[in-house]
């Protein structure tokens, strides 16, 4: 049996967050939730999660800046931008640095497992081409 795919979700709306939570789970991943950019990267600094699921509009430090420096510390770890505000601008910034999928809420929660398997599958597939990075 392989191991259950480690999710990080960021998202300062706690209720969704547990939500979301509660459904991965469900469909046997390992997830956990914080609910700003600073909580994200001290996250990310302490353990190594397959898929990272990110809000674009945060409190404090937003999303680009949650993902800018999550990048600086995991360059490998995809992550799949989910947020209920459709901003063209922040969206291609965020796919300059390094975004895999930009999915708007509300979600169907299908489409977002499958984002999910198929860029932790895609992660898995890099690490084995480059096996002395960290993540």
């Amino acid at each position: 049996m392989s191991n259950p795919i480690r999710v990080l979700i960021v998202d300062d709306e706690e209720i969704f967050v547990q939500s979301l939570t509660r459904v991965l789970q469900a469909r046997g991943m390992e997830v956990r939730g914080v609910y700003n950019g600073l909580s994200a990267v001290e996250a990310v600094s302490a353990e190594e999660f397959d898929v990272i699921i990110l809000d674009m509009r945060m409190p404090g430090m937003d999303g680009l800046a949650t993902l800018r420096a999550i990048r600086e510390r995991d360059s490998l770890t995809p992550v799949i931008l989910l947020t209920g505000h459709e901003d063209i601008e922040r969206v291609r910034m965020a796919l300059k640095n390094g975004i895999v999928e930009f999915l708007l809420k509300p979600c169907d929660i299908e489409y977002l497992v499958a984002a999910i398997e198929n860029a932790s599958e895609r992660k898995a597939i890099t690490k084995e081409f480059r096996p002395t990075e960290k993540h």
